[in-house]
């Protein structure tokens, strides 16, 4: 059933993401590859039977871009996330699924971002086209730990999501994605039935950081993030799917 599950999932992702570059390069930009992406996010939640549910605060303003600062536990954090997330977005991701045939092409097209870290130089050229993206309106998502953590301890946070919302000027929503490690934990191949819970915390104005002071900005979304994997916030608009 496992191996007929991946297959399943792998011709999913041939087809879709075949059709998402056909649409990117009828209607550049990227936005007609996120129907697409949710769709495909929904079709592997599905398959593994692993439900969602997102909870956003209240006061989340969705005519704003912002960034999106993530924590990561699991593979299964990515389709639960698209599938939550509440306004038009890309995702800084490493350089490494840009050479996944049809997946990682359909991304390009659709205007991810896609870090290399061994070379720091480029790194910053893509994080200052990251900060053209966002300033012409579309939210960007950063799983700020660079990783996924292998016991759902929050690791150390990378520097580039806040570099680029203190040039961008926009607010940092902490995102705090739980359950993922029950249902596949990094280093296993066995996915378990279950249930992901996204919350999207109060955003933190960046008008009061400068880059120079990005370390308390940093540490403040760390500590709602950290909140946001304990406890469900109070005031919030609460969806569930499956």
């Amino acid at each position: 059933m496992g191996l007929l599950r991946a297959v399943a999932v792998v011709l999913t992702t041939l087809l879709l993401g075949s059709l998402g570059i056909v649409l990117c390069l009828l209607l550049p930009g990227g936005a007609a590859l996120m129907p697409i992406a949710r769709l495909w996010s929904r079709l592997v939640m599905t398959t593994y039977r692993v439900k969602w549910r997102a909870v956003y605060h209240a006061d989340f303003d969705r005519t704003l871009p912002h960034i999106f600062v993530s924590n990561h536990q699991s593979q299964f954090d990515i389709p639960a996330l698209v599938l939550s997330m509440p306004v038009d977005f890309r995702i800084v991701a490493k350089r490494e699924l840009l050479y996944i045939p049809i997946f990682g092409w359909a991304l390009w097209l659709a205007g991810f971002i896609f870090i290399d870290r061994s070379d720091r130089d480029r790194a910053i050229r893509r994080l200052d086209r990251a900060v053209r993206i966002v300033r012409r309106g579309t939210s960007v998502v950063v799983f700020a730990e660079g990783t996924r953590s292998p016991d759902g301890r929050l690791l150390p946070f990378k520097k580039g999501g806040f570099v680029l919302a203190l040039k961008a000027g926009v607010p940092i929503v902490p995102v705090s994605i739980r359950g993922g490690r029950a249902v596949l934990p990094k280093g296993s191949l066995r996915v378990r039935p279950g249930t992901i819970e996204v919350v999207f915390g109060a955003a933190v104005p960046t008008s009061g950081y400068t880059l120079e002071t990005k370390e308390s900005l940093i540490a403040a979304v760390r500590d709602r993030i950290t909140a946001g994997l304990e406890s469900t916030p109070v005031r919030t608009d609460a969806r569930t799917a499956s």
